[in-house]
C-alpha cells in the first residue's frame, strides 16, 4: 500500500489549506485512514482520523475541533484534510496514514512521506 501526501504549504494565520492523500495498492473502502503532523522538537501526533466507508465516524484532537475536517473519497482512494483558520502553531509535517487490522495481506499500518505546512502570524 502507497500512500501519496500533497496539498502543503505556506499560508499565513487565519488561511485555509486542504491535504490530499491518495492511496494505491490496497482496498481502501475498509482502511481507517488518519492523519498526524509533528512539529520540530516535538512528538508525533494524531490531528483527526475516519473510519472505514462502511462506518466513516471521525476523531479529531482538541486543538482543531470545529476547524479542520477529514473526509474520504472511496472512489479516488484518497483522504482529504481540510485546515481553516489555521493558527502559527499548526505549523508541522503532516502525514497520513492507513490502517487495516482485519485478515489479509495488506494487515498493518502504512504511512505517506509528509507535507510541509507552514503558518505564518
Amino acid at each position: 500500500v502507497q500512500l501519496q501526501a500533497s496539498g502543503g504549504g505556506l499560508v499565513q494565520a487565519g488561511g485555509s489549506l486542504r491535504l490530499s492523500c491518495a492511496a494505491s495498492g490496497g482496498t481502501f473502502s475498509r482502511y481507517s485512514m488518519g492523519w498526524f503532523r509533528q512539529a520540530p522538537g516535538k512528538e508525533r501526533e494524531r490531528v483527526a482520523a475516519i473510519s472505514w466507508s462502511g462506518d466513516g465516524s471521525t476523531y479529531y484532537a482538541d486543538s482543531v475541533k470545529g476547524r479542520f475536517t477529514i473526509s474520504r473519497d472511496d472512489a479516488k482512494e484518497t483522504v482529504y484534510l481540510q485546515m481553516n483558520s489555521l493558527k502559527p502553531e499548526d505549523t508541522a509535517v503532516y502525514y497520513c496514514n492507513a490502517e487495516w487490522t482485519g485478515k489479509g495481506w495488506d494487515r498493518g499500518v502504512y504511512w505517506g512521506q509528509g507535507t510541509q505546512v507552514t503558518v505564518s502570524s
